[in-house]
């Protein structure tokens, strides 16, 4: 009867409602900015540490409500600010904003966040707990926790439901407008829980059955809550990295991570007995086993499929959350403190959301974080055992378990600090940014072999050989028998008859280590787009590519797809004849730059005989059929050519060729090194409006 009474009173719909529009709006948004930072993984993460500071914003405003406000004009005061929100809808970012890409980027998004969606967001955050707290009111006897366990259903459902019922439907445009509609309702529907609490609300006694009830909060309390919040959240962020880093960045890939987070949420508040230390200890300590091989195994010379790399990843984060959440829910307060509660649990959202955004990329080269939440697991979960009285009933039960404690710890401090030593052993340079993590390794020398490699993450962006009679050869994916070389060696323009007019235009996205300057003349141009200004400091430095290239080169910082369009805007075409695409190459995809407007826009900076080069070598996804696609979209012929890298300084790669000029296609130069597309899936087309991972991936390489 009592669950009967509480599905039908107005808080469980507007609970559910408040949870379901905070979370839908988190991918809408950040998809919305995504394209604008050139697809970068840590747009997404540095969205979620607004999230997690709006949200501990929204449970300060309900616990200083609660606290200062008389009972009731409390809904006087919420129901007023939320009409007031209205009249900011629909939501969206501002129209003149265009972003800086200098500095802090991620302070930046946080800016444009609390501008554009902040009073809403804060308002739905407050949601939760103070409505939790007048149902506590209104309902006396009965306990509002589990309303916190329908919330995270809510928050859930908006996740899952993103990426299948809304993304592939609706422009970011109708999203907004859509999801405004619910806002409103949602107004609507906390109007009747105010009148409801306005008409019902007693003084809020400890609810029978809550952890401690009547126990007094105490600082121990209070630093173990923010602790077991912000290790959960770190371990969701940098997992949420990690992933991203290696793929791509999309909804699929942030809602994956954010689901299990929630799931973990769900189950330890919806009962107590979900969480047992005798099943989740043990599960985590076998993820922490498999982690640790994954992240040795990264480094090493074989591959790993994406489903076992997601499914690892994955049963860490769950199994290191559940163990968090669940000993966090052991140390709940009572009913009568439950804003005070929540409120130190975002905190400690929000603080591991600060750490990972804005301290781990000054504190660390690498995504250290996930090393350092992996021990701050297994040390928080040790702190909560031996606190525990019912489980250390004698002094030597309490030291026997102490030992295996710290040689387990110890273990594992000692392996992740070797494969961190591992992975720079040999780096001359290392630098973390908003971006992701850079790095250049160096190679025997002082020798012939000298050779130098740079890369993105864990994935190679360039190399070159280094000794003198060596620095001019084209390695890794731009060897003679790639499709870029014969691009921009066999152009039908370095055939003119004038040799004066032999020079070609040329637009490369992605600078890497600038190994297309070895193929450039001094009659050509040159033209490099790269977001990240520090990689060109990498190429001029530790690479001589750029010093001893002939052509006329210049730079564009900042995003590609962007760039290109305000250069058509202001003074029309590039006219480029060799338009090169590297900037998929193996780690997180830009889809923005692979839907059919990006190719619309590809083509208009085309001359009538020019050609676009895509590099679409990858080990999860198989780029050739979108590039395919968008090649169909805008009229044009593609061929596919596999350089299998039969030298040692030569990667195996695959580019594709797309023209309009099917004369250069026809030509020798070309169809002696292309394959077939035979046994080649049908292309796909993706547009700004929908593009789909999960119709790409190899979940078996």
């Amino acid at each position: 009867m009592a669950v009967k009474n509480v599905l039908l009173n107005p808080f469980a719909p507007a609970i559910f409602l408040s949870a379901f529009l905070l979370f839908q709006l988190q991918p809408i948004i950040a998809r919305f900015i995504l394209p604008a930072y050139g697809g970068s993984a840590s747009v997404w993460t540095a969205c979620m540490m607004f999230f997690q500071v709006a949200l501990l914003g929204g449970y300060l405003y309900a616990y200083l409500l609660v606290k200062y406000v008389p009972q009731k004009r409390q809904p006087l005061v919420h129901l007023a600010l939320l009409s007031l929100s209205l009249l900011l809808l629909p939501i969206g970012t501002p129209e003149s904003w265009t972003p800086m890409l200098v500095g802090q980027p991620a302070l930046e998004i946080l800016a444009l966040l609390a501008i554009s969606i902040g009073l809403p967001f804060l308002l739905i955050s407050a949601s939760g707990p103070l409505l939790q707290h007048w149902f506590a009111g209104a309902y006396q006897g009965r306990s509002p926790f589990r309303l916190y366990a329908l919330s995270n259903l809510g928050s859930l459902m908006a996740l899952l439901s993103y990426p299948v019922l809304i993304e592939p439907f609706f422009t970011v445009t109708t999203q907004t407008t859509i999801w405004s509609y619910g806002y409103f309702g949602l107004v609507t529907i906390c109007i009747a829980c105010g009148v409801t609490y306005f008409k019902r609300g007693a003084v809020i006694e400890s609810v029978p059955g809550a952890a401690d009830t009547g126990r007094p909060i105490t600082a121990l309390d209070r630093l173990l809550w923010v602790a077991l919040a912000a290790c959960a959240s770190t371990m969701l962020l940098a997992i949420t990295n990690q992933i991203s880093q290696d793929v791509a960045v999309v909804p699929f890939l942030w809602i994956l991570p954010l689901s299990l987070y929630l799931i973990s949420f769900i189950i330890c508040f919806d009962k107590d007995a979900w969480y047992r230390r005798i099943v989740w200890l043990p599960v985590l300590f076998v993820a922490l086993g498999l982690v640790l091989y994954l992240l040795f195994h990264e480094f090493g010379d074989h591959s790993i499929s994406l489903a076992t790399e997601l499914g690892i990843y994955s049963l860490t984060l769950f199994a290191s959350c559940m163990v968090c959440h669940g000993e966090l829910v052991r140390r709940r307060s009572a009913a009568s403190h439950l804003t005070t509660f929540y409120l130190y649990v975002a905190l400690g959202g929000a603080l591991g959301g600060v750490f990972v955004n804005l301290l781990a990329p000054l504190l660390f080269t690498g995504f250290w974080e996930l090393h350092g939440a992996l021990v701050a697991t297994v040390v928080l979960a040790g702190i909560c055992l031996a606190m525990d009285k019912n489980l250390m009933t004698s002094q030597s039960r309490w030291f026997a378990f102490l030992a295996i404690w710290l040689l387990s710890l110890a273990v594992i401090v000692v392996l992740l600090i070797q494969q961190v030593q591992e992975s720079r052993q040999h780096s001359i340079f290392v630098s973390r940014s908003f971006f992701g993590v850079l790095y250049v390794d160096e190679f025997e020398a002082g020798t012939r072999d000298h050779d130098r490699t740079f890369y993105h993450g864990r994935i190679q962006h360039g190399m070159q050989q280094m000794h003198h009679s060596r620095q001019h050869l084209a390695t890794s994916y731009y060897g003679t028998g790639s499709g870029v070389w014969a691009a921009i060696k066999n152009h039908p323009q370095r055939f003119a008859e004038d040799s004066a007019t032999r020079g070609i235009r040329i637009g490369a996205v992605g600078l890497g280590v600038a190994t297309i300057s070895v193929m450039g003349t001094a009659q050509d141009s040159l033209r490099y787009y790269e977001i990240n200004p520090q990689v060109r400091t990498i190429a001029e430095t530790y690479f001589t590519y750029l010093s001893n290239g002939q052509a006329d080169t210049e730079f564009v910082i900042g995003d590609a797809r962007i760039s290109m369009q305000k250069e058509l805007d202001a003074k029309g075409s590039n006219t480029f004849d060799v338009l090169v695409l590297d900037a998929f190459s193996g780690d997180s995809v830009p889809v923005h730059l692979l839907t059919a407007e990006a190719f619309e826009l590809y083509a208009q900076h085309l001359s009538d005989s020019g050609v676009l080069a895509v590099h679409v070598s990858n080990q999860y996804l198989d780029l050739a059929r979108v590039v395919r696609g968008g090649a169909r979209h805008i009229g044009m012929n593609s061929v596919l050519i596999v350089d299998s890298g039969e030298s040692w300084y030569h990667s195996s790669t695959d580019w594709i060729l797309i023209s309009a000029n099917q004369q250069f296609l026809d030509s020798i130069a070309v169809r002696s090194i292309v394959t077939a597309w035979t046994d080649q899936p049908e292309p796909i087309l993706w547009t700004d409006r929908f593009s789909n991972l999960l119709q790409i991936v190899d979940w078996t390489d």
